[in-house]
C-alpha cells in the first residue's frame, strides 16, 4: 500500500490511521494497488485507497445494478464497484488505453467479477452518445478528461435513473480551488464544473473531502 496519501487534507501519519481504523481491504484491490505502484509515475491517475472500498459499500448501500464510469485506468474503482454489484449487475467502463486497462483484468479475473465489467475503449463522450437516452444507471463515476467533465455531466444525467448517484473525482484540484485560477488550466475546469452542478436544479450535490474531492451528486 502507498505511504503517501492523495488527501491533501491529511498527514502521512493521518492517512496511515485512517486505513488501520476501517475495516480490512480486500485482498483483490490491494493486489491491484500494489501492481499498479509497480508500474511508477502515473499511479497518480489511480483512485485513492480509501476510495476503493467506500464504493464497494455505496454501490451496495444503494442498491445499485447497473453502473458507468469514465476512466478506468487500471480498473480499480471497476473493481470496487462491481465487487458491490449483484451478480446480474453490469458496469460499463470507458477509456481510451488498452495498456493500463488490462493491467486490471487479471485481478478482476481473481475476483470473480469480470463477467460483470462490460469495457469500451474510446472517448468517453463518444461511446455515452451511442448509448440509449433513457434512464438507465443507478451509480456512475467520473475519473477522465478533467476539460469535459460539465460535457459528461450533461450526457450522463438524462441516463440515470431518479435517486441515481454520480460521483466525481478530483474535485478539490489539490486545494487550488480556493487560489487563483487561469481560464485555461485545468484548476478553472473544476471550478466550471463545480460552479456549473450547484447551480443545477436537477440534482443536489455536495463535495466530499475524500482524497483529493469527491464530488456526491443525487439525480432528484
Amino acid at each position: 500500500m502507498p505511504d503517501a496519501p492523495k488527501s491533501f487534507l491529511l498527514t502521512p501519519e493521518m492517512h496511515a490511521y485512517l486505513m488501520e481504523s476501517m475495516s480490512p481491504m480486500d485482498e483483490h484491490q490491494v493486489a491491484l494497488i500494489a501492481e499498479t505502484h509497480r508500474r511508477g509515475d502515473p499511479t497518480l491517475l489511480q483512485i485513492a485507497p480509501e476510495q476503493a472500498p467506500f464504493m464497494t459499500m455505496l454501490t451496495r448501500a444503494i442498491g445499485a445494478r447497473d453502473a458507468i464510469e469514465l476512466g478506468t485506468f487500471t480498473g480499480l474503482s471497476a473493481l470496487a464497484v462491481a465487487q458491490g454489484l449483484p451478480e446480474d449487475g453490469t458496469i460499463v467502463c470507458c477509456d481510451m488505453s488498452r495498456e493500463w486497462t488490462d493491467i486490471g483484468k487479471p485481478f478482476w479475473e481473481a475476483a470473480g467479477v469480470a463477467h460483470k465489467i462490460d469495457l469500451r475503449i474510446g472517448p468517453a463522450l463518444d461511446t455515452l452518445r451511442v448509448l440509449a437516452n433513457e434512464e438507465t444507471f443507478d451509480l456512475a463515476f467520473i475519473d477522465a478528461d478533467k476539460f469535459e467533465y460539465i460535457d459528461y455531466f450533461e450526457e450522463l444525467l438524462p441516463r440515470m435513473r431518479p435517486g441515481g448517484v454520480m460521483l466525481v473525482d478530483n474535485v478539490l484540484a489539490y486545494g487550488r480551488v480556493v487560489g487563483p485560477a487561469a481560464d485555461g488550466s485545468m484548476t478553472g475546469a473544476f471550478l466550471r464544473f463545480n460552479q456549473h452542478v450547484a447551480a443545477d436544479p436537477r440534482v443536489e450535490c455536495m463535495i466530499l473531502p475524500l482524497a483529493d474531492g469527491l464530488t456526491f451528486i443525487r439525480k432528484k
